[in-house]
């Protein structure tokens, strides 16, 4: 072989690293930005994830919580439907809860797909509705339970609300993709109150996003940053950090984890430059965003987190997680 190709190689391969070296800090960059001072860090599983497995697109998630088994009214017996895997079982699910005109008539399943562990029952997928899909029955979770389940959450159904003194902020999450994460939220509903649940940073979106979350050509990506921030944590609540979940391109809307919670965030903007680095469990309903940016706006001071210049809410603004008041619950109160 000639020198040339030697030399060629070389280069390639000098090319490759310095491209390598540079996505690394470009990350690194933009992973800080998100991050308290006082231990708040991304997890290790964020920064090491194997990003060729994470979904592109949230619509493709199917997902549901090993070792955990739901309760329910069957309306599909697992003794006669079978599958090879969770996935096939949750879109079997999702299939019944597709519609636009009614209510889904499936929205938890259940699977058992450890071979050793289910014996003849291996494969069975049963599919549930639940009396209440935001306070699924669990009959019970941990290392010995068999099965895996899911919930899914059809057109109008599992919403909460972030309520404030500025105005509630619809969410809807999203099971498929995120079911810890769900799991955790909704346990929030069960709780007398949120104290110590906080918005604490508020940076708008400047010039340099239009209304509708899209960059502005050339502009910078900041400071400001474009997201609210706070945390989701009940003062005297222990926290469990949560699994790395779906990952998906910040949209406006997004609501998203920093790092393994309980620190998270709303996106105000179309954030491609962040990559696929923080699992998204919900999205803000857009008739809302206009209370996130209500919060975006308020008075802030400056901060300094890991080297980045951050704005920090003068007041941090209190958040309570509740149910959203359906027609008929505002029948009931009179409000």
């Amino acid at each position: 072989m000639s020198r040339h190709g030697d030399h060629g190689r070389f280069t390639s391969t000098a090319l490759l690293l310095i491209g390598t070296i540079s996505c690394l800090i470009v990350y690194a960059v933009f992973s800080t930005l998100l991050l308290r001072p006082q231990g708040h860090t991304l997890d290790s599983a964020v920064r090491s994830r194997d990003h060729s497995r994470v979904d592109v697109g949230g619509g493709g998630c199917c997902r549901g919580v090993d070792n955990l088994e739901l309760w329910g009214p069957a309306v599909k017996w697992g003794t006669e439907f079978k599958f090879n895997s969770s996935d096939e079982c949750c879109k079997a699910c999702k299939v019944m809860c597709s519609g636009d005109d009614g209510p889904c008539l499936c929205d938890s399943w259940v699977f058992c797909g450890d071979k050793e562990a289910c014996g003849s029952k291996f494969g069975e997928c049963w599919l549930k509705k639940q009396k209440d899909v935001l306070v699924p029955d669990r009959q019970e979770g941990g290392e010995n339970v068999m099965w895996t389940s899911g919930l899914i959450f059809g057109q109008g159904q599992g919403i909460v609300g972030f309520e404030t003194e500025h105005g509630v902020l619809h969410v809807k999450l999203h099971p498929e993709c995120a079911p810890h994460s769900v799991y955790y939220v909704l346990s929030l509903l069960t709780l007398r109150h949120c104290a110590g649940c906080q918005f604490h940073r508020a940076e708008n979106r400047g010039s340099y996003w239009d209304s509708q979350g899209n960059h502005i050509n050339n502009a910078p990506y900041g400071p400001p940053y474009a997201i609210v921030q706070g945390i989701l944590q009940p003062e005297g609540n222990v926290f469990t950090p949560i699994p790395t979940e779906h990952c998906p391109t910040l949209s406006r809307g997004s609501v998203a984890w920093v790092g393994s919670g309980p620190e998270f965030f709303i996106s105000l903007a179309n954030h491609h430059e962040w990559k696929q680095s923080y699992t998204v469990f919900g999205s803000v309903l857009p008739e809302d965003m206009e209370i996130a940016e209500r919060i975006a706006a308020l008075p802030t001071r400056t901060d300094v987190w890991n080297s980045v210049n951050v704005s920090v809410l003068e007041k941090p603004v209190s958040l309570t997680v509740r149910r959203r008041k359906t027609g008929q619950d505002l029948e009931e109160t009179g409000s």
